[in-house]
């Protein structure tokens, strides 16, 4: 794979013990002790009512990072590229329609089906923030923030002025959770552009180890869902320090980004 490079603009985060990018930052530099407390996904206003109550945990992640990192860069959301990124999307919706087949009449309803479809964040966003432009859903299991890297930094090479990222993830009720185990929810967005001030990322693959934080409770997170596999990432643009950081993607096969301040 060739070299991809990108200069992150934004970054948007919510997660148990964080609410913001800010709050974030401080934790990854070691400024804050991190206490995780259970993550509360905020409303999304920009959503019309009705399509606002519709949404699932998983999409009002994904959409508060997305305009965090959008509001963080001062951009246009309505101008942007989206790549999301999620192992599992929806879960609790998941969960609500195996249990309506599992019943009597097994039927399922018409807002319950068109959730379950891995892009339905996307399609959210689109509704929210007016955007036009193309919109992809990528999904691999633990490796899926570096795959959603990936995709985004291939979407700059070929041509795109700026791409958002969001990589979203929500536990799963019992009894899903029993075969996959998220320890919480979180979604980091990271807004990508191929020349422009900011942090420079240079992406290639690699067979090292993916790199791990020094502080416990942090990496228990980081290790616990998937989309947090990206805090590597955000301590080294929070640290301000040329770094290498490794990002898990695939058995025997890693993301590399080396991180120019």
């Amino acid at each position: 794979m060739s070299t991809l490079q990108a200069t992150l603009l934004g970054v948007g985060a919510v997660g148990p013990g964080f609410a913001d990018w800010n709050t974030l930052r401080a934790l990854l530099r070691g400024d804050a002790e991190y206490r995780p407390v259970p993550c509360v996904a905020p409303v999304p206003n920009a959503l019309p009512a009705a399509e606002r109550r519709r949404t699932g945990k998983a999409t009002r992640l994904a959409l508060a990072a997305g305009f965090a990192a959008v509001a963080d860069a001062a951009a246009d959301a309505a101008t942007l590229a989206t790549v999301f990124a999620s192992s599992g999307g929806d879960g609790d919706n998941c969960h609500a329609i195996c249990e309506a087949l599992a019943g009597s009449d097994r039927l399922i309803s018409p807002t319950r089906f068109h959730n379950s479809v891995n892009n339905a964040a996307s399609g959210y966003w689109g509704i929210a923030s007016g955007a036009m432009a193309p919109s992809t859903m990528i999904a691999a299991f633990d490796g899926s923030f570096a795959a959603g890297l990936l995709e985004a930094g291939g979407l700059l090479a070929s041509g795109l002025p700026q791409v958002l990222l969001i990589a979203y993830e929500a536990a799963y009720p019992a009894p899903l959770h029993a075969t996959r185990l998220l320890s919480g929810d979180c979604a980091l967005a990271c807004l990508l552009a191929t020349d422009a001030a900011g942090p420079r990322l240079r992406l290639e693959l690699c067979e090292e180890a993916p790199t791990v934080l020094a502080q416990p409770s942090l990496e228990a997170l980081r290790r616990g869902i998937p989309a947090a596999r990206g805090l590597t990432l955000l301590q080294a643009v929070a640290q301000a320090q040329a770094q290498r950081v490794v990002l898990d993607y695939i058995d025997g096969l890693q993301l590399a980004v080396e991180v120019q301040p």
